[in-house]
């Protein structure tokens, strides 16, 4: 059984030999480096010669004289194919990488230092070590294409060095810029685990951490984590007061929830950082309305009408709270008839001037004006314009 199985055996290694002596070869000659490559690649499909560091020495060397070629070539200013040359880059750092873990595995740690017994740590994490830098270039040249898949992938690459057993000697420290972009891909991916991979080093990258809060809070939105997702905007809103996003995403988020003495807390927060703030100013007037608290929102709304008289908004608000006062009125049963008629009077005809300045700003939000301007001209008894108004609806 033992003769059959070398009878075998034989062949199969001995073809294994003459591939990687073929290789080597190629290698030598500097011709053909790709098919040297190839030739490795498909002895390590076979399970059995995953082990062989022969195998993996040679696919190393194959890259490197590759990437080396290329860079000669950048060097005489010859035509350089980017992504092939990055391709190569990557496959020589996880070749290597590879190598390193079998040596790894295969030693049993003595008496001595376990690094020293490895035969190609030293040499190869030296030579990694000065084009390690190139990874982050391509990783940046992926960005600028939009290839965000690749884009991560380098950065991934990079930014793992920092734990890879190959590297140990180099104490390579934290890259957070790095981090944002590998977060920044994951993002445009859709991809929770590539966004949340490095998350954490993100965050120490003050350059782009108010972008970073704001993918992760859509990120937590999209997988409908609410309390990750409020935590975010607070830590958000927090340190960048003056955003419109934090600030407008959570008001939104509390109003939505049925807290609206949350959001009024968030909207006299900012007040306290921005007190002339238009964005700030309208959101307040838009909660004083929905709130019910109408005069205080009608003064907020004339005073941003004085700084701008353009904002249609604040003259929608106005007009509405004028309305809505109007409303109230009306299901007062306790009122004075004569005292009633003179409120509604003043209400309505206040109203009047906010939803018609409205209308000619906004003539294309029908839905939001005709509606009211019919309560108006209906109630102040002005034919011409109700029939008008009337007419419209009616179309």
């Amino acid at each position: 059984m033992t003769t059959l199985l070398l009878i075998i055996l034989l062949p199969c290694l001995n073809a294994q030999k003459k591939e990687i002596a073929q290789a080597r070869t190629f290698i030598k000659s500097g011709k053909s480096l790709d098919k040297a490559e190839t030739m490795m690649r498909k002895l390590l499909n076979d399970s059995s010669n995953q082990s062989n560091t022969k195998i993996h020495v040679t696919l190393c060397e194959a890259l490197r004289k590759q990437y080396e070629e290329q860079n000669e070539k950048m060097y005489l200013r010859q035509k350089v194919d980017s992504v092939a040359m990055f391709g190569i880059l990557q496959r020589l750092f996880l070749a290597c990488e590879a190598l390193d873990s079998l040596e790894m595995g295969t030693l049993v740690p003595q008496s001595s230092p376990l690094t020293s017994k490895l035969k190609y740590r030293a040499r190869h994490a030296a030579y990694l070590d000065t084009y390690r830098n190139n990874l982050r270039s391509a990783a940046s040249f992926y960005m600028r294409q939009q290839k965000y898949r690749e884009a991560f992938d380098f950065n991934d690459l990079y930014i793992g060095c920092m734990k890879q057993p190959l590297f140990a000697d180099y104490h390579y420290p934290e890259s957070p810029l790095a981090a944002y972009w590998a977060l920044f891909a994951g993002y445009k991916l859709g991809d929770y685990d590539l966004t949340m991979k490095y998350a954490d080093m993100a965050l120490k990258d003050s350059t782009h951490l108010e972008y970073t809060l704001q993918y992760l809070a859509e990120t937590y939105q999209r997988l409908d984590n609410m309390a990750l997702y409020e935590k975010t905007l607070t830590d958000g809103f927090n340190s960048y007061g003056n955003s419109p996003y934090f600030f407008s995403k959570l008001m939104d988020f509390y109003n939505r929830r049925s807290r609206p003495d949350l959001a009024m807390q968030v909207v006299d927060r900012a007040l306290e950082k921005n007190d002339t703030s238009q964005l700030f100013l309208f959101a307040k007037s838009t909660q004083l309305l929905n709130m019910g608290d109408y005069l205080p929102c009608i003064e907020i709304c004339d005073t941003l009408i004085r700084r701008d008289s353009t904002m249609a908004d604040a003259h929608y608000n106005a007009g509405v709270a004028y309305l809505n006062l109007a409303f109230e009125t009306e299901k007062n049963t306790s009122a004075k008839p004569a005292k009633k008629r003179e409120l509604l009077k003043h209400y309505y005809s206040s109203a009047r001037p906010y939803m018609e300045r409205y209308r000619e700003l906004r003539p294309e939000e029908k839905e939001k004006w005709a509606a009211a301007l019919y309560n108006i001209y209906l109630n102040l008894n002005m034919g011409k314009e109700f029939l008008e108004i009337d007419r419209l609806l009616r179309e």
